[in-house]
């Protein structure tokens, strides 16, 4: 097997790290690892680098002493474009880094970063670990993750928002929006939806469906079934797909007409803020409708926060409580491996059903959220600030 190229690699912790000096393997030096320690990795000859994989690559003891015939194992003519790729990573990594510890890169003292107003930028608070993740503020080290998935009932928003205004408040203006906007055509996709749901429901004996007269009937007459099926269904607090669209646009009345204001926990907005400061996409996924979903975040009590989120899901990806929805968002999100995606939730059931996707679960405990069953298994957090 002849030596293709060749590179010192220093044992830390059980694991092996490149070397990213550019001197020859003989001129490198780390007294901090003992000779005997000290691998190299070899390839075989005429396996093209950019395809190579882990099969192709070999680990080898560093050679104690050469001397004639044998020579010491050299770069390959290729080394110098590794090099200068490894040392171009470094480079950005360094400044991925500096900015994660809330350091100015654009200086030479890299002081504290500071916002375009004068202040401190939130990222300074941020403490990261380049190789294992983050650390946390218990002093834990948590896992690399590239993507969160926040739930917003119980997790970002208080239950009682959601139950006792924003419920309320569709329920009680659902005929009024129905009248206003019954021939446009988003309404009647909404009436569509609805009467697909509420036979469904007839068929199944649901509680609270009455038929849905056809138009024929008349405009007053298809209201009047469709709301008292609406309120049916929202004191079941039925997370049906149907419910939720009409919510949302009923919703985007309210906050356009300043009649709703979004509500999220205190530290809410500083997490999504340190989150996205350092790289992580954060996403939502609720039963709500991706309308109210964007109309809660743009409309809240601190402001339009949508510019840290970088999309919504609703149940058109699947019920909340079935594993295959969090397939699909795991699949949408692009990642290398579901464990890279963080999902926090306050309901049992579903950080049950993310569990076996792979993903990382955390449950939220918030005031007002239900109980946790005893030996529930998950890690739960208090505030965000404890991600």
């Amino acid at each position: 097997m002849a030596i293709a190229s060749a590179a010192p690699l220093m044992a830390m912790n059980g694991a092996l790290k490149m070397a990213t000096n550019s001197q020859s393997y003989l001129e490198f030096q780390d007294n901090s690892i003992p000779k005997p320690q000290q691998l190299i990795v070899i390839s075989p000859s005429g396996v093209q680098k950019e395809r190579m994989v882990e099969e192709d690559m070999y680990v080898l003891s560093a050679p104690l002493a050469t001397s004639y015939p044998h020579k010491p194992p050299k770069y390959s003519d290729c080394a110098p474009l590794f090099l200068k790729v490894q040392l171009n990573h470094r480079y950005h990594d360094a400044i991925v880094k500096l900015n994660q510890f809330g350091l100015d890169w654009t200086t030479t003292t890299h002081g504290p970063i500071h916002n375009c107003n004068g202040t401190l930028s939130s990222t300074r608070n941020v403490k990261m670990s380049a190789k294992a993740g983050a650390l946390a503020s218990n002093g834990t080290i948590e896992p690399l993750r590239r993507c969160i998935v926040l739930d917003i009932e119980g997790t970002t928003t208080p239950i009682s928002f959601v139950t006792d205004v924003l419920f309320p408040y569709a329920r009680d203006n659902v005929g009024r929006h129905l009248d206003a906007t019954y021939d446009s055509a988003e309404t009647q996709e909404d009436i569509k939806l609805l009467r697909t749901q509420v036979q469904e429901d007839l068929e199944n004996g649901v509680t609270g469906a009455v038929p849905i007269p056809s138009n024929d009937a008349g405009k007053e007459k298809v209201i009047a079934a469709l709301v008292k099926n609406v309120e049916a269904m929202i004191k079941a607090d039925r997370k049906i797909t149907a419910l939720k669209e009409l919510q949302g646009h009923i919703w985007q009345t309210g906050f356009k007409n300043n009649e709703l204001e979004g509500v999220v926990f205190d530290d809410v907005p500083e997490a999504l803020e340190r989150w996205a400061a350092s790289g992580i996409k954060v996403y939502i996924y609720s039963s709500g409708s991706r309308l109210a979903q964007r109309l809660l975040f743009g409309h809240t009590n601190y402001g339009d926060l949508r510019k840290s989120l970088c999309g919504f899901f609703d149940t058109t990806v699947g019920n909340k409580k079935e594993t295959k929805s969090y397939h699909e968002i795991t699949a949408s999100l692009g990642v290398d491996h579901p464990s890279e995606i963080l999902f926090v939730t306050d309901v049992y059931q579903e950080a049950i059903a993310a569990k076996p996707a792979g993903l990382e679960v955390i449950i939220s405990v918030r005031p007002g959220n239900g109980p946790l069953p005893d030996n529930h298994g998950f890690r739960t957090v208090k505030s965000f600030s404890e991600i």
